[in-house]
């Protein structure tokens, strides 16, 4: 008896071992980077404060993404800089939503950054007196002031 079930212990930690991990993150919610996306899309609306990482105080552009990862699962970095730093450079073709996208502004390299959220559209916390909105990777603005296109490591 011990024998028998032995075996169906073995095969029943093979099975495990031999399930897709797409699987098992499906289980989970998803993949971290959609389900950060889907985090950030339910903070469109909420109000624009410089320094701030919480939908009870708002938020600023890193702080949006460093929160809506946290809630994913994952944590980032604070600042911009760091978050670029923490993720590796991918091209536009590869683009998938929980990517971040960093934008050159008032002549400073890598200032803002934004969650891309499928579908063209990015989710970010644009400046004061505004809130986190959606908008348009290619609107015209924005399609000429992004820098980089970056993936977070998970």
């Amino acid at each position: 008896m011990d024998r028998v079930l032995s075996i169906m212990l073995g095969l029943a930690l093979a099975a495990c071992a031999s399930t897709p991990a797409s699987t098992a993150t499906a289980k989970a919610g998803g993949p971290a980077h959609e389900r950060a996306a889907s985090h950030a899309l339910k903070l469109v609306g909420a109000p624009y404060r410089y320094g701030g990482t919480s939908p009870n105080t708002g938020f600023d552009c890193s702080g949006l993404v460093q929160y809506s990862y946290r809630r994913a699962g994952v944590e980032l970095p604070r600042s911009t800089e760091a978050q670029r730093r923490a993720a590796e450079p991918i091209r536009r073709a590869d683009l998938r939503p929980g990517d971040l996208l960093f934008f050159d502004q008032e002549g400073k390299k890598n200032s803002h950054v934004a969650l891309y959220v499928g579908n063209g559209q990015m989710v970010h916390a644009p400046s004061s007196g505004k809130t986190v909105r959606r908008d348009a990777v290619d609107s015209p603005y924005w399609k000429k002031h992004l820098s980089e296109i970056r993936r977070i490591r998970s």
